[in-house]
């Protein structure tokens, strides 16, 4: 007789998240439902993953449609949709690089993999193309960034979660602090290949650089020969009121990094645009995936391509994004938090560290205290907030969201009774 199965108490699940007492179990637009069926309005949207919302009606369609024929070929042979999104991308995002409309496209799945991806090209061009000596090429990167989680990305990092425990690292990078542009400029000497960074920082807590930074990056890059990378996994498709964040500073970055609302909430699906030069440099064995760019992934990438194009959803994350600055301007003049900081309909919202007496967290107090009224976010560095809703929201939903805003806070504060929870009227 067989032994019995040995079975362990306890959770299966690695414990390298800490989410929130919540379990969703359905979604439609800009609201989760749990598994008691009270409704969320979801300020988080994966992280700008759903910039369109849970299950966009036309991002499904793409998606159902292409299941029904194919999914999955890997790159050993095209298929009919491979040509046709590289095409979309290069003629929508394209221009708003220098490689403009005679920009390549290498797609690939997650956001690290699309930074991995421009870093890789960045340093072939380098020793190709700009005759750097062999391994010496270095990058430029910022601190405080979030370029992801692999090994060589946790590197980039200052954040002690992301990084200690994981080394060594790879070298080749040199850290600048964001937004000092002169910093930038003194790191960059001969055998610099690229300058690589997020236009503006949302792991970090929504951070807006000066105004003259990301122009004064382009000249330092034109000035140098080396490259201007921008990661746009966060900040791309629509979140700051364009699609690209440097659109914000009129810059055009040679390569743009694009990922999370690329895959419309439904797949995973990335890419890297932009200079011919430079992404040309990776030729037949050099790069690749095996789910980069296939057939389920460019129908969605396409669809998502679509809803972008015509302007509507920057013209709401800009409108929406106005008013949203005024809210908390208002909320920080009243002393409920330290300061904000906003870029189109994105904001990092400052929690006073003597909130919550007896936590060293304020910040998660807050979390857990909007999600006990309804509201869907999350704590990320330091005492700060991001509020990152789907762009699809309506007006009286952001109200709404602020009004219980203000709630927790002052219910935090103690300076308002706790109340009951407030049910948003779901739009179904």
């Amino acid at each position: 007789m067989a032994e019995p199965r040995h079975t362990v108490d306890g959770p299966a699940l690695a414990p390298n998240y800490a989410p929130l007492p919540v379990t969703v179990s359905r979604a439609q637009g800009v609201y989760v439902w749990d598994t008691d069926g009270d409704a969320y309005l979801d300020f988080l949207a994966g992280y700008s993953a759903l910039n369109f919302g849970h299950l966009h009606q036309a991002l499904v369609s793409a998606a159902i449609g292409q299941l029904k024929h194919l999914t999955l070929t890997s790159r050993a042979v095209g298929h009919e949709l491979l040509e046709p999104f590289a095409r979309r991308m290069a003629d929508v995002v394209g221009p708003l690089t220098s490689g403009d409309r005679e920009s390549l496209v290498v797609p690939m799945n997650t956001g690290a993999e699309a930074v991995e991806t421009a870093i890789k090209a960045v340093r072939k061009w380098g020793y190709d193309v700009k005759g750097v000596p062999e391994d010496q090429a270095n990058i430029v990167v910022a601190s405080g960034n979030f370029h992801g989680r692999t090994t060589t990305l946790s590197g980039l990092s200052g954040n002690p979660s992301a990084r200690d425990g994981f080394g060594p690292f790879a070298p080749g990078f040199r850290t600048a602090p964001f937004g000092d542009a002169e910093a930038v400029g003194a790191a960059i000497d001969e055998a610099t290949v690229a300058v690589l960074m997020e236009p503006v920082q949302g792991e970090a807590g929504v951070i807006v650089p000066p105004d003259d930074f990301w122009p004064r990056l382009r000249e330092l890059a034109d000035e140098n020969d080396v490259v201007l990378v921008a990661d746009e996994v966060q900040s791309g498709l629509g979140r700051t009121g364009h699609i690209l964040a440097c659109e914000l500073w009129d810059t055009k970055p040679d390569l743009a990094v694009l990922g999370k609302a690329l895959g419309g909430g439904i797949v995973p699906a990335s890419a890297v645009v932009g200079r011919r030069d430079v992404l040309e440099v990776l030729t037949p064995g050099t790069h690749g995936s095996t789910f980069g760019g296939n057939p389920l992934a460019c129908a969605i990438g396409i669809a998502v391509l679509d809803l972008l194009e015509p302007g509507q959803y920057q013209a709401r994350a800009a409108q929406l994004g106005e008013e949203l600055r005024d809210h908390l301007r208002r909320l920080t003049d009243e002393g409920l938090l330290t300061g904000f900081r906003t870029a189109g309909l994105w904001a990092g919202i400052d929690v006073d560290p003597s909130l919550v007496p007896g936590r060293d967290d304020p910040a998660r107090a807050l979390a857990e205290e909007l999600l006990e009224r309804g509201v869907l976010t999350q704590e990320t560095q330091g005492n700060t907030i991001r509020l990152s809703p789907p762009l699809s929201i309506a007006r009286p939903e952001l109200d709404h969201a602020i009004e219980i805003l203000e709630l927790s806070l002052r219910s935090l504060r103690g300076t308002t009774p706790p109340a009951p929870r407030q049910q948003p009227a779901a739009r179904t």
